[in-house]
């Protein structure tokens, strides 16, 4: 049987400490799988514990089925966890630990038929009399997980399980768990901060950042359609390329985002998105590029919505199925350091700590590895013909620009090659941080 967790403005503070989670409002349906993304240190682990009654709750409300919970033991909640670092009694058998929790609850009855079922749905039948030092990290891994569901407990949290697994054995217990979860329809809050398993589990992701929730949508929308800049910069592999720009939206010429020196102007007539770029007129924002809209290609073949452009490749990396061709187009850097603020408006009278409208340390680590800019490049005005396009004090800078091709392009390193972008799949963000092309959701629409 599933259950609904609902969160209502739950808060975590450790004594006079800043908050580590801050009003974090959430909906779990039964059977839904939700994963909590984010990076280290964010807050979402400590989500987990306090859903499972391992963290006292400093502020806000958790309900289990609409019953108000903060207060209900952890052995009284029916949830079952799995930890990183699998938490097996090393002096039992996998026996013994998958059965441990039932015993617990039921001492007079045998086990061994329900021990000997999870055992053949996690298929680790043949490992039953081992002992935990005599297992891989995937079979102990295995074995933890097989502790937690014999019970058939009506939550299962599961707090970064496949961390510290090797990559090939990740994707396979990556589908093991959905197979799972999908079979026993149970609740579960999955907390990680790797993407391939966001986009491989979760019906839904919750980001957070700095203890605030960011995004609460399906991975599909979490990629597409980010709120603000920073979930755009930590979702998509690899990541997002993030432009300075400034609009300029004259009455009597057309719509163009200068990037410092080059101008990205935008086809008329304008799409519904780029309308809306009309009352950031003289205002900076920050435009974002994914590197799948972005290809290697002469102008000849520019299709509709596309633009050319050049740059100096710096380096490419080959993976086989795809090579990421990462190009410095020569396009001033943004700066990106305080342009989001993480934390939601404060509700009158509710105090809070200051936190001014800084990415913080991480953030400005992510947003300095991503900053950059793409322009459409006009023709050189003095430069060799070998660096057309790429201002000669920008040579040596990291690139600015990640292009996804197939492995049969080939590039090398400093040489110059054509870019086509699809403005269709421009982002841009304002000042704020906060998505403005794609429209947000909520707007008018402006054909009717």
């Amino acid at each position: 049987m599933s259950r609904t967790i609902a969160l209502r403005d739950v808060s975590k503070r450790y004594g006079r400490e800043s908050y580590a989670v801050e009003r974090v409002s959430l909906t779990v349906e039964p059977g839904e799988f939700l994963v909590l993304l984010g990076p280290s240190g964010c807050g979402k682990s400590t989500v987990l514990r306090m859903i499972a009654g391992l963290e006292d709750i400093t502020e806000g409300e958790l309900y289990l089925d609409g019953e108000y919970a903060n207060h209900v033991p952890p052995r009284e909640r029916d949830i079952a966890m799995v930890f990183q670092s699998f938490a097996l009694y090393p002096n039992m058998t996998s026996r013994a630990n998958i059965g441990f929790p039932l015993r617990l609850r039921d001492p007079a009855t045998d086990h061994e038929p329900q021990i000997e079922a999870t055992a053949r749905m996690l298929a680790i039948e043949d490992l039953l009399d081992r002992y935990p030092g005599q297992l891989s990290g995937g079979e102990r891994q295995r074995v933890a997980m097989g502790r937690a569901l014999s019970r058939h407990p009506s939550v299962f949290l599961m707090d970064e399980p496949l961390s510290s697994l090797d990559a090939k054995l990740r994707g396979h217990l990556r589908a093991e768990i959905a197979r799972l979860t999908e079979e026993l329809g149970v609740t579960t809050v999955y907390v990680t901060h790797d993407q391939a398993e966001v986009m491989s589990l979760g019906h839904r992701v919750a980001v957070m950042r700095g203890g605030v929730l960011q995004q609460v949508s399906s991975p599909r929308d979490a990629y597409a359609l980010p709120s603000n800049v920073f979930v755009a910069a930590f979702i998509g592999t690899p990541r997002i390329s993030l432009l300075e720009a400034v609009v300029h939206a004259p009455l009597d010429a057309g719509m163009s985002l200068d990037l410092g020196g080059q101008r990205l102007a935008l086809p008329e007539p304008l799409s519904i998105d780029h309308q809306l770029l009309r009352i950031q007129q003289g205002r900076p924002v920050v435009v974002g590029l994914r590197s799948e809209t972005v290809r290697i290609a002469p102008p000849s073949q520019a299709r509709p919505g596309e633009v050319a452009m050049r740059g100096i490749v710096e380096h490419v990396e080959y993976q086989g199925h795809e090579a990421l061709v990462h190009v410095n187009t020569g396009s001033r850097p943004a700066v990106v350091a305080d342009l989001e603020s993480a934390r939601p408006p404060a509700a009158p009278g509710h105090r809070r700590r200051p936190h001014g409208n800084s990415l913080g340390p991480l953030g400005r680590r992510v947003m300095g590895r991503l900053s950059g800019a793409v322009a459409t490049l006009e023709p050189p005005q003095s430069s060799s013909a070998g660096d057309a396009g790429v201002d000669p004090d920008r040579r040596g800078v990291r690139s600015d620009l990640v292009v996804r091709t197939g492995p049969q392009v080939r590039v090398r390193a400093g040489a110059q090659v054509p870019l086509l972008v699809d403005l269709a799949q421009l982002y841009v963000f304002d000042h704020a941080g906060r998505r403005i092309c794609p429209a947000p959701d909520g707007l008018p629409d402006l054909e009717e």
